[in-house]
């Protein structure tokens, strides 16, 4: 399998993971808030309203990296995924390093689930980029 299906693959699990929580489930949490903070580490709204957004724009990005090797569109979609990913990260990475409590939920699945990810497809759309360049056309000289 490819990278961009892999890709593709861990956006369309995290469309239904987000499916899932609009139906009021919240596993892996026993509650809502629970879920909320291991999530992002503060107290928001998992409702249907805020999740199946969230699961349409992953479905999208899916598309995109699937895509990416015919349209530019596609890859410069895969480009602002990338950016975002590489963000994530880097954030992930100051949370680490002390400013969130090491006795929480999120510290933890930030340590080993969530910032690994990101880097993890940040790495591989990356590559993906590079393989179908260029993303902008090359003027002679």
């Amino acid at each position: 399998m490819d990278s961009r299906k892999i890709s593709a693959s861990a956006h369309v699990l995290l469309a239904a993971v987000h499916v899932y929580w609009a139906t009021g489930a919240t596993w892996p949490a026993a509650d809502e808030r629970s879920l909320s903070l291991a999530v992002l580490n503060m107290q928001v709204s998992f409702g249907p309203a805020v999740v199946l957004p969230l699961a349409a724009l992953h479905l999208l990005l899916a598309g995109a990296l699937l895509a990416s090797a015919r349209w530019k569109l596609s890859r410069l979609v895969v480009a602002g995924l990338v950016a975002g990913l590489a963000a994530r990260a880097a954030v992930g990475l100051v949370w680490i390093t002390g400013t969130v409590h090491t006795g929480t939920a999120f510290y933890w699945l930030n340590l080993l689930l969530y910032t690994p990810a990101c880097v993890a497809l940040c790495v591989a759309d990356l590559k993906l980029l590079r393989a179908h360049r260029p993303l902008v056309p090359e003027f002679s000289r």
